[in-house]
């Protein structure tokens, strides 16, 4: 079978294959780690869950779009490693000897390098032993340099404005109440997996404290029992009887 390709002209100019700058690459890879809000939310859900955090606290504005909120208490980060935490294909969740074991949830080390490419990302972060927090900033793939930040523990990850630096995504996302919906499904979703976390949903679109629309406390007891308590309190004690 023969094939036959399509003749340049003449005068037609020869195509010219570049390699694209990192800040390009890095927006076009963060189209396939974050499609939408409830995707963002879904990484840095899992991020803090790999950090040992014991609570977890979410808040939104304008479905995802305006703001993400997560915060937690698990290990942090040192100081030091915030740039490296925000580079591509950076990790502390493997090393690359065995992809065939993996115990994390994030193993690809690309979920904030992404979130930074097309957003307004702030990582505010004090590691367990840590005399004093550290914060990063991040705008559309422009890094800021370290500076001395105020936080207790954990970690705190702020994302505003969404896909600014990509404004065709924009088009493709849904109303403000069905990206709100699409998060709290993830979230409950991730609840139901780690019944002895305690999860907190805040829609902040209002402005002040906002207005909380999903609490699930930490659970207690063995795991049986704690996951039953996880799943009569999100889908009803029917659900669990039967």
């Amino acid at each position: 079978m023969s094939v036959s390709y399509p003749q340049i002209g003449a005068d037609a100019a020869q195509p010219v294959i570049r390699q694209l700058d990192e800040a390009a690459s890095n927006r076009i890879a963060a189209g396939e780690v974050v499609e939408r809000p409830a995707s963002a939310i879904k990484e840095l859900v899992e991020n803090a869950l790999d950090a040992g955090a014991s609570r977890i606290d979410i808040s939104i504005s304008e479905g995802g779009k305006g703001l993400i909120r997560v915060a937690d208490d698990g290990c942090g980060i040192a100081a030091e490693d915030l740039p490296l935490a925000l580079a591509r294909h950076a990790t502390s969740k493997i090393d690359g000897s065995d992809l065939l074991d993996i115990r994390s949830f994030g193993f690809r080390g690309e979920a904030l390098a992404s979130l930074g490419a097309v957003g307004r990302l702030s990582v505010t972060s004090r590691a367990r032993g840590a005399e004093a927090a550290a914060q990063i900033l991040v705008t559309g793939g422009a890094y800021e340099p370290v500076r001395p930040a105020a936080l207790t523990a954990g970690t705190v990850v702020e994302l505003r404005d969404l896909f600014f630096a990509t404004p065709a995504r924009l088009k493709f996302l849904r109303s403000d109440r069905a990206e709100t919906q699409a998060i709290t499904d993830i979230v409950k979703r991730l609840a139901m997996a780690e019944p002895s976390v305690a999860f907190t949903l805040r829609d902040v679109s209002g402005g002040g404290a906002g207005r909380v629309t999903f609490r699930a406390d930490a659970e207690t007891g063995d795991i049986f029992g704690a996951l039953r308590g996880r799943l009569a309190r999100i889908l009803g004690a029917d659900f669990v009887d039967n």
